[in-house]
């Protein structure tokens, strides 16, 4: 097993101990980043999606680790998934996106929100990998402020007719089911989550290949055009959609973090590689103090990274077994967005570090840190931007009559 991420199994295993169960999914975990490694590196370089990859996801049973096994998942803590997009995270960002919306932001929103057909339904096709699902909150003009957007629904009859765009969607043009949310034409205050078929009548949708990273990740935007969906297909109560995305963030902002510390991990692999292969000056660079200087720094931010993510999801695993507590609610969305802040901010850190300890090899596609270093920037600003992270831990502090966001 790789050896940055078996020092992490070993330091969470000081707060909780593995079952053997768990160590299997673990050690599943690191043979699947072993499979894709060169895959992943591959379809990087010709800018697209590996259609292979979540099947071998599902092969090693990795989709479904927080989802119910009644639903054929493995029922799972956060903590595994955590460890698990960690391992992942060391081969870049893009097949950590496509875990962090099929897992966190889609089926486990299906799990928490869902009625017993919805999650018959749906379910078991996206823990075995069968299904590719996506989630439609961010629109052209609505970002960080989810609350604005402009898609609208309105009923006809026993259905219901939505009409608008989703921008920047992650699983965009691969997705079989998306997560739509959209306000009330009657009723300007109230937005609702709806479960679509991707391939319903009125649905267009548009690859988004203009990024400077994240290009194993499929991104798209989407229109609807008088889409009809069934009052089976809406996710949550109406009116309660905005509840529906925020827990959902909630789950995802953990999935950033985790994979975050994986950056942190993979910078710092390729750099001591580096350090140690690379010879300059009639030494290995390695041996010069300001290449010390770098991988010292990457440690201590790997060290500074983990340890909030992993805090923060043995606390949720406690929220998610009291989903009524208001105020471990709140300090989990605290420390989620920590989390979240510190490691992606020390990913794009290390990264850039790595490429620098590389030299003008780091400078090119064809350099893993490179990619690393691409695909970090990406997580300051989806599922919640520096900024916004910033405001939710200030107002903590500060208290509710300074609330800037929720």
């Amino acid at each position: 097993m790789e050896k940055t991420f078996s020092r992490s199994i070993k330091d969470v295993e000081s707060m909780r101990s593995f079952s053997d169960e768990e160590m299997h999914v673990l050690k599943e975990a690191d043979s699947a980043a072993e499979e894709l490694v060169m895959p992943e590196y591959e379809h990087y370089m010709n800018h697209e999606f590996d259609p292979e990859g979540p099947k071998v996801l599902a092969k090693h049973n990795l989709i479904g680790i927080p989802i119910k096994k009644e639903y054929g998942g493995l029922g799972m803590e956060p903590i595994i998934s955590t460890l698990v997009k960690e391992r992942l995270g060391q081969l870049g960002m893009g097949l950590s996106s496509f875990m962090n919306v099929q897992v966190f932001l889609c089926a486990q929103t299906i799990q928490r929100w869902g009625t017993e057909g919805q999650k018959k339904e749906h379910l078991p096709k996206n823990v075995k990998g069968e299904k590719v699902y996506a989630f439609g909150l961010t629109e052209p003009e609505a970002g960080s402020d989810p609350a604005s957007l402009k898609t609208e629904y309105k009923k006809s009859g026993s259905a219901y007719v939505i009409n608008g765009t989703k921008y920047l969607i992650s699983n965009g043009t691969i997705a079989d089911y998306i997560i739509v949310f959209a306000r009330s034409a009657e009723n300007n205050r109230e937005i609702s989550a709806f479960i679509v078929d991707a391939h319903s009548e009125g649905v267009s949708r548009t690859e988004l290949k203009e990024k400077i990273g994240l290009f194993t990740s499929d991104t798209g935007m989407i229109d609807f055009s008088d889409v009809k969906v069934t009052e089976s297909s809406v996710l949550g109560p109406i009116g309660k959609g905005m509840n529906v995305a925020y827990s959902a963030l909630l789950n995802a902002r953990l999935g950033v973090a985790a994979g975050c510390v994986g950056v942190i991990e993979g910078s710092l692999n390729a750099s001591i590689k580096r350090a140690k292969e690379r010879v300059q000056h009639g030494k290995e660079i390695g041996k010069h103090q300001l290449i010390q200087q770098h991988i010292s720094a990457m440690r201590q931010n790997l060290e500074m990274a983990r340890w909030p993510t992993y805090f923060a999801a043995i606390r949720k695993a406690e929220y998610e077994a009291n989903p009524d507590n208001k105020e471990l609610m709140e300090e989990v969305e605290l420390r989620v967005s920590l989390a979240k802040r510190i490691a992606s901010r020390l990913a794009f850190e290390s990264a850039d570090r790595a490429v620098q300890v590389h030299g003008g090899f780091g400078y090119s596609l064809m350099s893993p840190v490179g990619q690393l270093f691409l695909d970090s920037r990406v997580a300051r600003i989806y599922e919640g931007t520096d900024e916004i992270q910033d405001l939710k831990i200030a107002s903590e502090l500060l208290g509710k009559d300074y609330e800037a966001y929720r």
